[in-house]
């Protein structure tokens, strides 16, 4: 199970919703949310979705990590940003995967977690 934070001003689930919801209003493509919860001891969802350029990842990785900040989630970890290519924005308990259409691709982190239950996301 996931190291949980305390004080934050959202849950997990939350955060991973109000994530997916700001790649896809910055025009991500193939987003995809997996609850890992029972299946991952190092988390309990992932953000998937895949950028339209490296500029693109880049502002929906900014957006993504204020609007964490602003709900008191402390950022662990982040990989990847200066090449926008596989940008990873770790909360422990949420981990973000902004990928180009090449690396998601080859990696897919999907097939990884196939079983994996995805969580429903509202256009």
């Amino acid at each position: 199970m996931a190291k949980k934070q305390t004080d934050t001003d959202i849950d997990a689930k939350e955060l991973a919703i109000v994530a997916a919801k700001i790649a896809i209003e910055r025009h991500s493509l193939d987003v995809v949310l997996l609850d890992l919860k029972g299946k991952s001891p190092a988390t309990d969802y992932y953000l998937i979705a895949t950028g339209t350029s490296d500029r693109q990842t880049r502002t929906v990785a900014d957006e993504i990590t204020k609007m964490a900040k602003d709900n008191r989630w402390k950022l662990f970890g982040r990989a990847g940003y200066d090449k926008g290519q596989w940008i990873l924005l770790d909360f422990v308990d949420v981990v973000v995967h902004l990928l180009d259409e090449e690396y998601r691709d080859y990696y897919d982190l999907e097939l990884i977690w196939g079983d994996a239950k995805k969580v429903e996301l509202e256009a």
